[in-house]
């Protein structure tokens, strides 16, 4: 039997570590800010589906592999920075060519296929194998439970950062307040790039 105070325990410890920027809140806030809350939806959908899997496959076996090689950690925050970067570079712009063919949300695959190369969400699923994670219970269990409490609670957490967006979007009708958000998000995606390779 899973111990209800265990339960409160990762329930808290997703919230503050889905609620707290890193890349998914980054990208999901400039979604919402250029396509609105609606059509972020398949991004908001994809981020916990992802890390269902992500945090399932930790469990069962990645958290004891990139202990003794944590050149996968490094190469993983390598990759997510890189990626980073690039959406910083797009987002020079966009803002005014949101309503062209060539630009769209992410889609739910792809912010679910994102969740592997985010360290954010690697280091989150490797806590909660160590820390979280009721060995007492059978294993299939175990993943059952601190998974889908993760799909619990990542939803309405990153569901904040999308909606921020989004009202700033209504907000934001001067091209040059426009421009500016756009330069200002960019080096956001900057930072948070830069913030992820030294730590």
């Amino acid at each position: 039997m899973i111990d209800l105070k265990l339960f409160l325990a990762l329930v808290s410890f997703y919230f503050v570590m889905f609620a707290t920027p890193g890349p998914n809140n980054a990208m999901l806030t400039t979604s919402g800010l250029k396509f609105g809350f609606k059509k972020t939806l398949p991004h908001l959908v994809g981020i916990p589906t992802g890390h269902i899997v992500q945090i399932a496959i930790v469990c069962l076996a990645v958290g004891k592999i990139s202990q003794p090689f944590p050149i996968i950690l490094l190469i993983l925050k390598y990759l997510c920075s890189i990626y980073l970067l690039y959406l910083g570079y797009k987002m020079i712009g966009s803002f005014s060519e949101y309503n062209k063919d060539s630009a769209r949300p992410l889609k739910l695959y792809e912010a679910s296929l994102f969740q592997f190369v985010n360290p954010k969400a690697w280091s989150i699923a490797s806590m909660v194998a160590s820390g979280f994670f009721p060995y007492e219970e059978k294993l299939f269990v175990g993943v059952i439970f601190v998974s889908f409490t993760a799909a619990f609670v990542c939803f309405p957490s990153i569901c904040l950062w999308a909606l921020f967006g989004s009202s700033l979007r209504l907000l934001i009708k001067n091209v040059k307040i426009k421009r500016i958000i756009e330069y200002l998000l960019a080096f956001l995606l900057l930072i948070t790039a830069i913030f992820i390779v030294i730590n």
